[in-house]
């Protein structure tokens, strides 16, 4: 069910397997595997479109930082209690990092747009907390991260994730997780992203997928950056990346429905072939954070912005509601 509502309209082929050590039988032009719990989407981008998205040069109402800045200055409160419960749960969590390979503790990691630390908290049962750096432009955020005990020995710095304050080929694993989307410009952020990596170093990107459901393309096109499946792939692999690899996630309560789109929907995957600079050379950034900005055009989309992000409280719950109504196996 799931597999013909994401096909439906869209030139990807289905290679279908059992058990989850399968390896990936590449396509002649585009490549979409299922395991069992576990969708992954090949290196090469397939050619989808399942609806028609806003560019990224129209940004939306929160997709800008110094909206996301004061948006999270709020949100940062209950952030832990009443975001993660309904979009970004602990087992999400820890499923999504899988294939970012903690295999060791002396690993270097970065944590961009770690905010609370939450999934920060999911690397530090890998990697040593003394390794890990948490960067976020928010310190309402980074503030709720310090509370955190395990993480009292992580780096904590502010920083833009479209320029980060690292040297080239200084990190082992590169993880950001609820972040992209609130970028104005995510190829941008994704260069940065391969370049502070070491060779054979593997970045690691947890974000939104875009919705079917013609409400939920509304509210999610006003309020911040829903990226489509294809747009991650086609992204990292501009930047450099190679290896590419995206994985499905999403609540249990969910059964596998997509059509609202997800705040936390897929975790992405590439790794560094090379030392260095990205190959992709890119202008300057998209937008300058010290640029005045006019108060009333400030206020008129951070109050859009936020009032298009309940819609997004209130889908997990109705999910949830129909999880309990509707009988297991059939769909919702």
């Amino acid at each position: 069910m799931m597999a013909s509502s994401l096909l439906s309209g869209a030139e990807c082929k289905l290679v279908t397997g059992f058990g989850s050590e399968l390896q990936f039988r590449p396509l002649p032009k585009k490549g979409l595997a299922y395991y069992p719990k576990r969708w992954y989407i090949s290196t090469l981008a397939p050619k989808c479109s399942l609806s028609s998205s806003r560019p990224v040069s129209q940004p939306r109402f929160i997709q800008h930082k110094q909206e996301a800045f004061w948006f999270y200055r709020f949100l940062s409160i209950v952030y832990d209690h009443i975001i993660n419960p309904g979009h970004w749960t602990e087992d999400m969590r820890d499923e999504a990092l899988e294939p970012a390979d903690l295999f060791s503790r002396h690993l270097t990691v970065v944590d961009v747009g770690g905010g609370t630390g939450f999934t920060t908290l999911g690397i530090v049962k890998h990697v040593d907390a003394k390794n890990v750096t948490i960067l976020d432009q928010s310190p309402h955020q980074l503030a709720k991260a310090k509370e955190k005990e395990p993480l009292k020995d992580c780096k904590i710095i502010e920083g833009d994730a479209e320029d980060l304050p690292f040297p080239t080929d200084y990190a082992d694993r590169y993880i950001s997780a609820g972040s992209i989307e609130y970028w104005p410009d995510p190829q941008h952020g994704i260069r940065e992203a391969y370049r502070v990596l070491k060779i054979g170093g593997k970045a690691c990107i947890i974000g939104p997928v875009y919705p079917t459901f013609w409400l939920s393309r509304f509210f999610a096109d006003v309020w911040m950056l829903f990226p489509k499946e294809e747009e991650y792939i086609e992204w990292f692999q501009k930047a450099g990346f190679k290896d590419v690899k995206l994985k499905r996630i999403g609540p249990k309560w969910y059964r596998g429905v997509r059509r609202h789109g997800l705040i936390m929907g897929c975790s992405v995957t590439g790794v560094k072939p090379m030392s260095g600079d990205s190959p992709l050379q890119l202008g300057p950034k998209v937008e300058d954070v010290k640029k005045p900005v006019n108060p009333f055009v400030f206020l008129t989309r951070f109050i859009l912005g936020a009032l298009a992000a309940t819609y997004y409280v209130l889908v997990p719950i109705y999910m949830w509601i129909k999880d309990k109504i509707v009988p297991k196996g059939m769909p919702i």
